[in-house]
């Protein structure tokens, strides 16, 4: 079942799902809308068109180079960054999310790969987001960026997501792939 804006409201008063900090405009109709953070992790240069194993720990950690507290984000055309919400988002063992681009940021050319809020999850949301337009885009932060749909989940799940990215702040880079 998908929540609408009165599950939303009524999940958030009762403190079930949290968000924070959370604004006027942030519950829509079947879903919420996050903004993107000041920060940004730009993938480095030097390893464009090599090959890389992203098992190696070591070259993982060196693919991304993360700015903090910048005043305007630049997605270069043809280009890749990781985004980060303003807001942390933390959800009971009941209740996933399906994380998408709002259609405007879509129509502007970038894309987002879906991304899904694991049940019991809790931090801000690392968002991928690709520029597939013909001409560099540049993003305010503060701006509304991502909409969340979030779905029960017919039991509580087992076992709650504690993983690699729980409690995350701010752009969290991949970790390599073991």
């Amino acid at each position: 079942m998908i929540l609408s804006d009165f599950d939303l409201e009524n999940y958030i008063k009762d403190k079930r799902l949290v968000i924070d900090p959370i604004g006027k405009d942030t519950i829509r109709e079947n879903g919420v809308d996050l903004r993107i953070s000041d920060e940004v992790a730009y993938y480095t240069d030097e390893f464009n068109n090599i090959n890389i194993d992203i098992s190696d720990e070591e070259v993982v950690k060196k693919l991304y180079t993360i700015e903090k507290k910048v005043s305007e984000i630049i997605i270069n055309s043809r280009s890749h960054v990781l985004l980060s919400t303003v807001e942390k988002v933390t959800l009971p063992d009941d209740l996933m999310g399906f994380v998408e681009l709002r259609s405007t940021a879509a129509r502007h050319g970038l894309a987002m790969p879906p991304t899904i809020i694991d049940a019991g999850f809790s931090g801000t949301i690392t968002l991928e987001v690709f520029n597939n337009a013909p001409y560099n885009i540049i993003l305010k932060p503060g701006t509304r960026f991502a909409h969340v749909i979030f779905a029960r989940t017919t039991t509580r799940v087992k076992n709650p997501y504690k993983g690699t990215y729980f409690e995350q702040s701010g752009v969290k880079t991949p970790k390599a792939m073991k």
